[in-house]
């Protein structure tokens, strides 16, 4: 899969999706655009397949990508416990309609039930 570079310098990339990540953790789903959304995907359910682990390991690596102890606190407690029995696919994306400056295409990315 090519991973696109969404006219933004790796570092840039790299905070970007440790913020979308954390929010959506923390609300269940952002918006946001179709392309950031397609690639925030695969990033957030590595997450959390690794956050259904709980070991200390695991927990260290989010807390070093994810910055905030209790949005950590609540993908292991919370959110991966639910994902226990599914094999993958936490995430759904929803096209939404486009924005109405520049018709981006915009998306709703959010956790699944």
């Amino acid at each position: 899969m090519p991973r696109r570079k969404l006219s933004k310098n790796s570092a840039h990339r790299k905070a970007m999706f440790r913020n979308m990540m954390t929010e959506i953790f923390r609300h269940g789903q952002i918006e946001t655009s179709l392309p950031k959304a397609k690639q925030l995907r695969p990033i957030v359910e590595k997450m959390i397949t690794s956050a259904r682990t709980n070991d200390l390991n695991s927990r260290r690596k989010a807390l070093s990508v994810l910055k905030d102890e209790e949005v950590v606190s609540k993908l292991f407690d919370e959110i991966a416990p639910s994902f226990s029995d599914r094999p993958g696919g936490y995430t759904r994306i929803l096209k939404m309609y486009p924005r109405r400056g520049d018709a981006s295409e915009r998306a709703l990315i959010k956790l699944v039930e």
